[in-house]
C-alpha cells in the first residue's frame, strides 16, 4: 500500500456524516499543477511543488472541473448553476445554468442548480446542468446540455426534463447518461450527433414508474457505448443502439433479504471495461443487514464479454478518474459497515485489474489522474456510532 505524501489544508470543512450526502469538492489536474474546486465554491490552484499560483472565489460549491483550452472548466453547485472558464486566476468566461433551467425551488443544497459533468473533445467542452424540484407530489428535473467553444460561445444545447449524470464524447457526437426520467423525456441514454440533434436513444430494462432509476454512467470506445443500468442493475455494450451483451453486476440476490448493488461507474478503452459497483440496498425500505456478493467492487470485461478480474473497493466512491487504460478510484466509508480501514484510493489497469492502492486517514472524495500524475482530495468525516472525526480537509499528493 502506498501512502498519500504531500498533504496541502484547504481549510475548515464540516465533517461528512457516515452517509454521504453528495459531492462538495472538485479537482483537475492542468499542465501546471492541480486545480482544486472547494466546498465555499472557491477555485485554488497549485504547481507541482504544492505552491498556491492563484485563488479565485465562487459560489455554492465548486464540484464539477475538467482543463480547457489555456485553462480550466470550473462547474458549480450553487444558486446559479455557475460554469465557470478561469483561466491564469481570472474568469473570461461563465454561463448559468439558471437561466435556462430556472432557479432553486429552496435554497438548501439538493434543490440548487447542479454541473454534474464536463467533457472535453477537441476545443469543445460539453458540460451537463440539471434541477431538481417536487411537483404534485412527484420528482421533477430540468436539465441542459451545452457544447461551448474557448471564447464561451455556444456551439448546440440540449434540453430535457429528466436528470442526466454523465457524458462521453463519441464519434463527432456526445452521448448522455440520464439517471432519472419521471417527464416527458424517456431515454436514459441519448447519443446526440455533432449539432446536437439526436441520432439514436436506449432505454435499459426495468418497471415503469416516476421512481424509476435508468442510466448511471456512459464511456466509449472501439465504435461502441457501455453503460451501467441503474433500472436492472446490469453492465451493458451497445453499438448504432442495439445490445451486444450484458453482463450481470448488481442484479438481487434471494438469500435473507432481497439486496441489490447500483453499478455506479463504467470506463472503456481498446483494452477493455471495467465496471463498478456500490452500496447494497434491500427491495423493500432502506436498511439491511445483508450485503450484496457483488456491491463496492471493480469488475474488468473484455470488449467481447468475457470476464478477466475482479478487485474490491471496499466503500463508496463519488467519481473515478480516468486515463487511457489506467483508473484512479477514490474511496471513502462504507456507509453500512462503517469501517474506516477502507478509506483511500485503488489504481485500477483495464487489464490487469488493481495495480497500487493507498490509505487516508478521512474520507477520499475526489481524484484526478494524468499519466503518473495523481492527486486526491481528503474531507473529514464524522461516524455518528461514537462521534469520532477522522481526517482533515486536504489536497494530497502521493
Amino acid at each position: 500500500m502506498s501512502k498519500i505524501a504531500t498533504r496541502i489544508p484547504l481549510g475548515d470543512l464540516d465533517p461528512c456524516g457516515s452517509r454521504q450526502a453528495g459531492r462538495r469538492s472538485g479537482l483537475a489536474l492542468t499542465d501546471e499543477g492541480p486545480a482544486v474546486g472547494l466546498a465555499d465554491g472557491s477555485v485554488r490552484a497549485f504547481d507541482s511543488k504544492g505552491n498556491e499560483r492563484w485563488s479565485l472565489s465562487g459560489e455554492g460549491s465548486a464540484i464539477t472541473l475538467v482543463p480547457f483550452a489555456d485553462g480550466v472548466l470550473v462547474g458549480e453547485r450553487s444558486k446559479r448553476g455557475g460554469i465557470r472558464f478561469i483561466s491564469d486566476g481570472e474568469e473570461r468566461w461563465r454561463h448559468d445554468a439558471a437561466d435556462v433551467i430556472g432557479d432553486p425551488a429552496k435554497e438548501t443544497r439538493f434543490f440548487l442548480p447542479m454541473v454534474v459533468d464536463a467533457a472535453v473533445a477537441g476545443d469543445t467542452a460539453c458540460v451537463a446542468a440539471r434541477r431538481y424540484e417536487r411537483q404534485d407530489g412527484g420528482r421533477h428535473f430540468e436539465s441542459s446540455v451545452y457544447a461551448l467553444a474557448p471564447d464561451g460561445s455556444i456551439r448546440w444545447r440540449y434540453d430535457a426534463d429528466a436528470s442526466p449524470i454523465s457524458l462521453a464524447p463519441f464519434g463527432d457526437g456526445l452521448a448522455v447518461a440520464y439517471n432519472r426520467c419521471p417527464g416527458t423525456h424517456d431515454g436514459g441514454l441519448v447519443v446526440l450527433d455533432s449539432n446536437g440533434e439526436e441520432a439514436w436513444t436506449w432505454d435499459p430494462e426495468g418497471e415503469s414508474d416516476e421512481m424509476l432509476r435508468r442510466v448511471g454512467d456512459v464511456s466509449a470506445a472501439d465504435g461502441s457505448l457501455f453503460v451501467t443500468s441503474h433500472a436492472d442493475y446490469r453492465g451493458y455494450r451497445l453499438t448504432d443502439g442495439a445490445v451486444d451483451w450484458r453482463v450481470d453486476l448488481g442484479t438481487p440476490r434471494s438469500e435473507g433479504d432481497r439486496v441489490y448493488a447500483y453499478p455506479n461507474h463504467v470506463h472503456a478503452t481498446e483494452s477493455g471495461v471495467v465496471f463498478l459497483t456500490g452500496n447494497s440496498f434491500p427491495e423493500e425500505g432502506r436498511e439491511t443487514d445483508e450485503r450484496h456478493p457483488n456491491e463496492q467492487s471493480a469488475f474488468g470485461y473484455a470488449l467481447d464479454g468475457d470476464r478477466m478480474w475482479r478487485a474490491d473497493t471496499g466503500g463508496f466512491s463519488h467519481e473515478v478518474a480516468t486515463d487511457r487504460d489506467r483508473l484512479l478510484v477514490p474511496v471513502a466509508q462504507h456507509f453500512r459497515d462503517r469501517d474506516p480501514s477502507v478509506h483511500g484510493w485503488h489504481l485500477l489497469d483495464v487489464s490487469e485489474g488493481r495495480v497500487d492502492g493507498g490509505d487516508c486517514e478521512g474520507v477520499v472524495t475526489a481524484a484526478a489522474l494524468d499519466g503518473d500524475r495523481r492527486a486526491f482530495i481528503e474531507e473529514p468525516v464524522r461516524y455518528h456510532d461514537d462521534g469520532t472525526v477522522l481526517g482533515e480537509y486536504a489536497l494530497r499528493r502521493p
